[in-house]
């Protein structure tokens, strides 16, 4: 993984020693919570419903053991002994008390780790697959460009200011983890002639108030125009978005508005003119940034084990466990390993105790090479584990509360805090994702089921991507009371689609009801092997429509 230089180091100390005393000024009155307000979204802090809420960035997802204890003495010391991962793969505590952030920030600093740019309307944590640099199917690592990305963009005075805050995802293998389809832009890295690596750009995507997917702008884009080519976007955007309406000042919005073939035309104008620029990477440049992701010294084993194989003969529990959770590894004899954060109703999706994190980070050095993932589904992914020790992984992350084998199913729930915790919530998302869990805690049923994602969003930013579940649920404010919008028939990836609203909201005691009416008319009507998004293409939404409203009581 990346090592910080003196560069890095020197410019998130600098930020440290600037918002320490930001924050002296706002205890003593100096500056006004207006004034103040634009500061602290620099540096990662909202003002919640209880607390100061302060957002922790990680870079592409990727955390060392070391990293990940740091983490766990903030939730234990700072915090009420947790933290939740998000969606764009950072990690935000809930419970801030505004005099200790400058030591949270400098204890943060110390293990190369900061809070900027994790909000405000800039260029947000750049974001790629947790398995990225191990997955099976992956055509080029694409942490090296995530990495150049992430440093062009930090503090780039240019583009501190946007219209509107700007999220890039980047992925390159078979299958798309990182959902480049709703990103502001999506970066697709693959081989082009001669083996050379080459980009899709894709930009537009978003979710929220107006769900859109995105277009290609530019295909067998070479690598080395990178920098420039989102440079021209962003100066697009910065110079075209709108700024009086917050509600139409995504590129999302423009890039509709304009149309993808002017909006392009606009953008090679401006690329033709800054191509060849300092920001045009050369070879040396990525070299410099690639050889800090050099693969760790693996063993030279074959891929199987006698060992491994037994308890997967043995242990119905265990073999369960693998088929959902345990990925292909690109070197024989090892493992990707994803931990749930989605246990049922003892945590909320993407909680993590402190004692959690530390067990992680222990397991990470124990069974591999010290390197933790955070999922774009909020859960926890250990890249490197050899065959021989997933047993004993299993054994130790079962008791910890993060071995449920849950990957990919119904119950592996994404979904944001919603209204126990953040301001802008129209609802509640813990409370019903907990009911779901509670409904369907047969874990036979689920693997039967196969993989379905659910999504919860507590309000129309859409936070837990409720659009691009399988099935999706949004809560919305109906004259002071909480209710529920169902949607089905989204999805991520290559083939990303938006779900359609199957009609008109629920109350939060129904939420339950519907969705196993919903997996109800699944199961009637699928064909052998289907899955729920095939069965939705294959008979419409009629079906599933007249089966929850004939046996639930709708908001009409």
């Amino acid at each position: 993984m990346y090592q910080y230089d003196d560069y890095d180091r020197a410019l998130v100390l600098e930020r440290v020693d600037q918002f320490r005393d930001q924050i002296q000024r706002r205890v003593t009155g100096e500056l006004s919570e207006e004034e103040f307000l634009p500061l602290r979204l620099q540096n990662g802090l909202y003002l919640q419903k209880h607390a100061y809420m302060l957002r922790v960035a990680i870079p592409y997802g990727t955390l060392s053991a070391a990293q990940m204890r740091v983490l766990a003495q903030i939730a234990k010391e700072y915090d009420r002994g947790y933290g939740h991962f998000t969606t764009r793969q950072n990690i935000q505590f809930n419970w801030i008390d505004l005099a200790q952030v400058p030591d949270i920030l400098e204890r943060l600093a110390a293990v190369d780790m900061h809070a900027i740019q994790t909000s405000g309307n800039c260029v947000r944590n750049v974001t790629t697959e947790a398995f990225a640099g191990v997955a099976a199917d992956e055509l080029l690592d694409p942490r090296p460009f995530a990495e150049i990305l992430r440093q062009w963009s930090t503090i780039n005075p240019e583009f501190l200011f946007l219209p509107r805050k700007f999220k890039i995802a980047i992925c390159s293998a078979e299958e798309d983890r990182a959902a480049i389809m709703v990103h502001d832009i999506g970066l697709y890295l693959y081989k082009g002639a001669e083996g050379r690596p080459v980009l899709r750009v894709i930009v537009g995507g978003g979710l929220g108030r107006t769900p859109i997917l995105g277009q290609c702008i530019r295909d067998s884009l070479p690598w080395e125009h990178l920098l420039s080519y989102v440079e021209a976007i962003l100066r697009v955007y910065n110079r075209y978005g709108r700024r009086d309406n917050k509600y139409k000042a995504r590129i999302k919005i423009l890039v509709k508005s304009l149309g993808i073939d002017a909006f392009a035309a606009e953008v090679e104008r401006e690329w033709e003119q800054i191509k060849d620029s300092p920001a045009k990477l050369t070879v040396a440049e990525y070299e410099r940034v690639a050889r800090t992701f050099t693969p760790p010294l693996y063993d030279v084993l074959a891929d199987s084990d006698l060992d491994f194989g037994t308890c997967l003969s043995q242990d119905a529990g265990f073999a369960r466990w693998v088929k959902h959770n345990v990925k292909a590894h690109k070197v024989a004899g090892y493992r990707a390993v994803l931990l749930s954060t989605k246990p049922g109703i003892q945590a909320p999706p993407g909680d993590v105790t402190a004692e959690q994190m530390e067990a992680v980070a222990d397991w990470s050095e124990r069974f591999g090479f010290g390197e933790i993932r955070i999922s774009h589904e909020q859960n926890i992914v250990l890249p490197d584990v050899r065959l021989r020790d997933l047993h004993a992984l299993w054994r130790l992350a079962s008791v910890a509360g993060l071995g449920v084998s849950n990957g990919g199913l119904l119950t592996d729930i994404i979904a944001c805090p919603g209204g126990d915790f953040c301001s802008l919530a129209n609802a509640k998302s813990i409370p019903i994702a907990h009911s779901i869990q509670a409904r369907f805690d047969d874990l036979d049923y689920l693997h039967d089921l196969g993989d379905i994602s659910l999504n919860i969003s507590g309000c129309m930013n859409a936070c837990g991507h409720h659009h691009i579940g399988n099935i999706g649920i949004l809560g919305v404010d109906k004259n002071g009371s909480e209710w529920y919008q169902i949607t089905i028939g989204g999805s991520q990836g290559k083939d990303s689609r938006l779900g359609k609203v199957i009609g008109p909201s629920f109350s939060a005691d129904e939420v339950a009801a519907v969705v196993e009416q919903l997996i109800d008319t699944f199961v009637r009507n699928r064909i052998f092997g289907e899955s729920f998004l095939e069965t939705v293409e294959r008979i419409g939404l009629e079906p599933f429509k007249k089966a929850v409203y004939e046996n639930a009581e709708a908001d009409v």
